[in-house]
């Protein structure tokens, strides 16, 4: 298969890259680089470096890889940056996304949107399915599911088979332990440096932790798939503090707990109901906790000992 990965250097998309060559199909990635790193690129993939809202590189793009499939995960994921710039959001996850579908509906080329779980559904009750109410909180939230709607709409009016998957909270190996988000890699890297865990509110907020290799897995799954929307998740919600308690456990290390102010607008529950994802792409997540961290543990301390050792 030839495909198209927007956003391909990054966390997630560097994983889905290296699953597609490793199945033999024929990969070209856009990246801006601004927050993906050019090494995490597969060396047997095309890197096409430059933005989703520029239409001459979107049309070059989609001329010269001749896709069948786009996979578009690359995203203005910040929701403070959302609510601090919406219109730069907008441009990025609205308007980028429709530049995108407008060249993949040219081409006859299939859409696989990476969307967003807790941001779209607002606060749960239970798990969240896909027909829940939607009470996105932030820009952010509101941007994905226009992004999403455009996706049914496109299905709706030229009979494309698009396809959106609402991602709960990705961890893995690659994550940036120096960002904002991603709180595990966040864990990880202090507990790398023998800092303390500085937790916000109480901790007893809740997410859908869902390890990066199964996230791959259902986004390959949803190419097959039908057009519809899938949660992409575990089903199970985990405690901030429990959170820090497994990583610990994984890393071997203890360390205090630092308890910070709550921050305005976070959730206080977020999980979500894969059963649509199982059903109609006969996806699961297989990997638990436990295990998935171990293997974000390693990833981190190994990269914090590079860091060390070139700041030395």
């Amino acid at each position: 298969m030839r495909a198209i990965v927007t956003g391909g250097a990054g966390f997630i998309g560097s994983h889905l890259v290296d699953a597609l060559v490793a199945r033999g199909d024929e990969v070209t990635v856009l990246d801006n680089l601004k927050t993906g790193r050019r090494e995490q690129v597969n060396g047997e993939a095309n890197l096409v470096v430059g933005d989703v809202r520029d239409p001459n590189t979107v049309e070059r793009l989609f001329a010269d890889a001749g896709p069948e499939v786009c996979f578009h995960l690359a995203a203005q994921a910040d929701v403070r940056v959302s609510v601090e710039d919406p219109l730069f959001d907008c441009d990025v996850n609205v308007a980028g996304t429709v530049r995108l579908l407008e060249a993949a509906r040219a081409r006859g080329t299939r859409f696989v949107l990476a969307s967003t779980g807790g941001a779209i559904y607002g606060e749960c009750e239970k798990p969240a399915d896909e027909d829940s109410p939607r009470r996105p909180l932030a820009p952010y939230g509101v941007s994905k599911l226009a992004a999403e709607e455009y996706l049914a709409a496109y299905n709706r009016l030229h009979g494309t088979t698009n396809v959106s998957l609402r991602y709960g909270n990705v961890y893995g190996p690659r994550q940036d332990p120096h960002g904002e988000a991603g709180v595990v890699a966040i864990f990880f890297g202090r507990l790398a440096r023998g800092e303390s865990l500085r937790i916000f509110g109480d901790g007893r907020q809740t997410r859908d932790y869902v390890y990066v290799g199964d996230v791959v897995a259902a986004t390959l799954a949803a190419a097959e798939g039908p057009p519809e929307v899938f949660n992409v998740g575990t089903g199970a919600e985990t405690s901030v503090l429990e959170l820090a308690d497994a990583c610990r456990r994984a890393a071997g290390v203890e360390s205090e707990t630092v308890f910070e102010p709550p921050r305005a607008g976070e959730l206080q529950r977020s999980f979500l109901d894969p059963a649509r994802a199982e059903h109609a792409l006969g996806f699961r997540a297989a990997t638990s906790l436990d295990e998935g961290l171990r293997a974000t543990w390693e990833f981190v301390r190994d990269a914090e000992g590079v860091r060390s050792r070139e700041a030395n």
